[in-house]
C-alpha cells in the first residue's frame, strides 16, 4: 500500500503544503473551510500523520502538569512513581511530566493551584475534589485551550476533556457483592469509611455500594458513612469507634486510603476473624495483610496503565487525534489472597 504524504494531501485539497502542515499540527492562521478542505482530504487519502515526525518539527515539547495529593495515600504515592516513570519514557517524545503536589482535599487549594498554572501549559491532569472553586479553575483552564484531564476522581460538571479512572460506581456495587457474600447469613452492621465525600470516587463508590447492599441483602445493615481523610491514625480511630459502638458489626468496607488504620483496629481489638474488611489498591502493606487475612479482598485499578494511558491522551487530545477507548479503559481487579499477581 502507497504511504500518503503532505504533498499527496495538499494537491487533493488544492492547498500549500504549508497549509497543510499547520492544519495537520495545529496551529493557527488557517480559514475554517479550508480546514475542512483539507481533513476531507485527509480522510479520502488515508493520511496518518508521522506525529513523532510533527513533534520535532513543532520546536518545542508539550508541557503537561500532573497534581497529585500530598500525605501519605499508598495508592497515590504508587501512583506517583508510575508518572515518574512514565515522564522519562516521554522524554524520547518531546513530551515533558512535571509532576505537582496540592492538598486536594482543600477545594480552594487545589482550585488556586491550578488558576496558578503558567500561561504556557499544553495540558494538566489532576486528581480532583468535586468543589465549585474547581469546576471554575477547569473551565478557566479549558476556555485557554488547556487539555484537562480529571485523574482517579472526576468532577463531571466540569469541561474537563476526559476522565481516567475505573468506573467508580461498580467499584462499590462489588465491595458489596463481595462482603454480601463474605458475611452469608449473618445478620448486622457495615461500617463505610471514605476519605472525604467531597472526592466524587467516594461518593460514586458509597453508591453503588448502599444501592446493592439495600436491594440484595436484607440481612445488612449500612451504617452512616465516616470520612477520615485517607490518613492511617484517623481511619484507625473511626474503626475502633466502629467496632466499639456496634458489638454487630459484620464487616467494613474502606472506600478511600489509609487500609493500616483498619487493620490496626481489627487487630487490638481481636475482631479480625470475624469483620469482614473489604478495601481498596494493591499495594505493599495491603498485599501484606490480604496473605495474612486480615484483608479479605481488594478492589483495585492498575496504576501503571493509568500513568501511561494519562499520557497518551493528553498528548492525543492535545494534537487533535481521537483517543482509542479500548486502550485506554482502566479495568476493575478483584483480589484475593489466592490470585495476586
Amino acid at each position: 500500500m502507497v504511504k500518503m504524504t503532505l504533498e499527496d494531501v495538499a494537491r487533493e485539497a488544492g492547498v500549500s503544503l504549508a497549509t497543510v502542515d499547520r492544519v495537520v499540527n495545529g496551529r493557527n492562521g488557517v480559514h475554517a473551510r479550508t480546514i475542512e478542505r483539507v481533513n476531507a482530504a485527509i480522510k479520502l487519502l488515508g493520511f496518518h500523520p508521522d506525529q513523532h515526525a510533527s513533534r520535532l518539527a513543532r520546536g518545542r515539547d508539550y508541557d503537561f502538569r500532573i497534581i497529585l495529593p500530598t500525605g501519605e495515600n499508598e495508592f497515590m504515592q504508587a501512583l506517583d512513581a508510575e508518572f515518574r516513570a512514565t515522564r522519562e519514557r516521554q522524554l524520547k517524545e518531546r513530551v515533558r511530566l512535571s509532576i505537582q503536589y496540592v492538598d486536594t482535599f482543600d477545594g480552594e487549594a487545589l482550585a488556586a493551584a491550578l488558576e496558578r498554572l503558567p500561561s504556557s501549559i499544553d495540558g494538566v491532569a489532576v486528581v480532583a475534589l468535586d468543589h465549585p472553586a474547581v469546576t471554575e479553575a477547569i473551565n478557566a483552564l479549558a476556555d485557554r485551550g488547556v487539555v484537562v484531564l480529571t485523574l482517579v476522581s472526576d468532577v463531571p460538571n466540569s469541561r474537563r476533556a476526559h476522565f481516567v479512572g475505573i468506573d467508580n460506581y461498580a467499584a462499590g456495587r462489588t465491595a458489596a457483592s463481595l462482603i454480601g457474600r463474605f458475611v452469608g447469613p449473618r445478620k448486622g452492621k457495615v461500617g463505610m469509611i471514605a476519605g472525604s465525600l467531597a472526592l466524587r470516587d467516594h461518593v460514586e463508590r458509597q453508591f453503588g455500594f448502599e444501592q446493592v447492599i439495600s436491594r440484595e441483602y436484607a440481612n445488612l445493615e449500612v451504617l452512616p458513612v465516616r470520612e477520615a481523610r485517607d490518613e492511617n491514625a484517623r481511619v484507625e480511630t473511626v474503626a475502633r469507634a466502629l467496632l466499639r459502638d456496634h458489638p454487630d458489626l459484620v464487616a467494613i468496607y474502606n472506600a478511600g486510603g489509609g487500609q493500616a488504620g483498619v487493620v490496626a483496629a481489627l487487630e487490638a481489638t481481636g475482631r479480625v476473624s470475624d469483620v469482614i474488611f473489604v478495601a481498596h489498591e494493591l499495594t505493599a502493606s495491603t498485599r501484606r495483610h490480604l496473605v495474612r487475612g486480615t484483608v479479605d479482598a481488594l478492589i483495585n485499578q492498575d496504576v501503571g496503565h493509568m500513568a501511561r494511558s494519562t499520557a497518551r491522551i493528553l498528548t492525543a487530545l492535545r494534537e487533535g487525534r481521537p483517543i482509542v477507548p479500548g486502550q485506554e479503559h482502566i479495568r476493575i481487579d478483584i483480589f484475593l489472597r489466592d490470585n495476586m499477581p
